[in-house]
């Protein structure tokens, strides 16, 4: 339990310092956690992050998948997560026994995994992406390499119209994500007939064909800043918000609407799993470095090579 009157921020900061410790969070967290954090970003920034600090603990602000490839670029130091229970709805859509037997059924074929994985399902992969970087680790295959795409078929289909492949695609969704309407977005654009849409390729194809912009979640938010436009309406997780008010306050942004079940969903927009994080989770998990993120070493080295090849490609082609 948190004392009520124990000032958080302050708490936090002094505990990071005593401990060596480095706090990485994703945009996707609430507002508080991102304005105390050392490092915000992307998978694919949070990964670089994780790969290079020097800290001697990385408390991880996301989810658990994030905070095991942390784990996985640095075996030696200690890996904290607020909330253990802090998943994520597209890794829960690849069990790695299922993807095992379907990745059996392809053996011709290579496999690039979205970043948002487990770490069983990445010793199964031959390189990890993520959004930022995934057209360009799918164009540096030939033509003729066959690929299956774990596990986010959105993304994948994405990939496949842009680069004109023909991936096989794992039948996996981000629960967020889908729940973006075409319908709604098209009804809010007449009242707002200005706004240009933003849209994460992890969407379904009736949002993204509606996007004036596609791109990650770092995509999204320079896009933004640098757009001459003032009114974007953004279909991605509501938390980079935030970072697109601070910004860029002298513009509008609106949360695209949902739908769930064919009804308007307000709070579908927010991804359960992200908001698990809260401050006093954070203070605690720091103070008492539990829960701690640990993986068999086997799994960290099999793991480690896709991730590394990810990293490898990226520094390449400067993502």
């Amino acid at each position: 339990m948190v004392k009520e009157d124990i000032d958080l921020v302050a708490e936090i900061a002094r505990l990071k310092k005593e401990k060596n410790a480095v706090i990485l969070a994703h945009y996707y967290q609430i507002a508080e956690i991102q304005d105390i954090a050392d490092y915000i970003g992307d998978s694919l920034g949070l990964s670089q992050q994780a790969a290079k600090t020097d800290a001697d603990m990385i408390v991880f602000a996301g989810v658990r998948f994030m905070a095991e490839t942390a784990k996985i670029l640095s075996p030696q130091k200690k890996v904290v997560l607020p909330d253990m229970n802090a998943g994520c709805s597209l890794e829960e859509s690849a069990p790695a026994d299922e993807f095992a037997a379907f990745k059996a059924q392809h053996p011709d074929h290579i496999v690039i995994s979205y970043v948002n994985c487990s770490a069983a399902l990445k010793t199964l992969t031959d390189v990890v992406c993520t959004s930022s970087n995934a057209v360009k680790i799918v164009e540096s295959f030939p033509k003729e390499q066959k690929i299956i795409f774990a596990p986010d078929k959105n993304l994948g289909g994405y990939i496949n119209r842009v680069t004109g492949r023909n991936m096989v695609l794992w039948d996996g969704a981000c629960m967020v994500h889908e729940t973006f309407s075409g319908k709604m977005i098209q009804d809010l654009k007449v009242k707002h007939p200005d706004a240009k849409v933003v849209a994460h390729p992890e969407s379904e194809q009736p949002v993204l064909k509606l996007a004036d912009y596609i791109g990650s979640t770092t995509g999204l938010l320079k896009h933004v800043i640098n757009s001459p436009d003032k009114e974007f309406i953004v279909a991605t997780e509501s938390g980079i918000l935030h970072q697109m008010r601070k910004a860029a306050p002298d513009k509008k942004f609106i949360v695209a609407p949902t739908s769930r079940n064919g009804h308007a969903c307000k709070a579908c927009s927010d991804c359960p799993h992200m908001k698990l994080n809260t401050m006093e989770k954070l203070y605690l998990c720091l103070r008492d470095e539990t829960p701690e993120i640990t993986l068999p070493m086997d799994v960290i080295e099999a793991a480690r090579k896709p991730i590394e090849r990810m990293l490898e490609l990226s520094a390449k082609f400067g993502l």
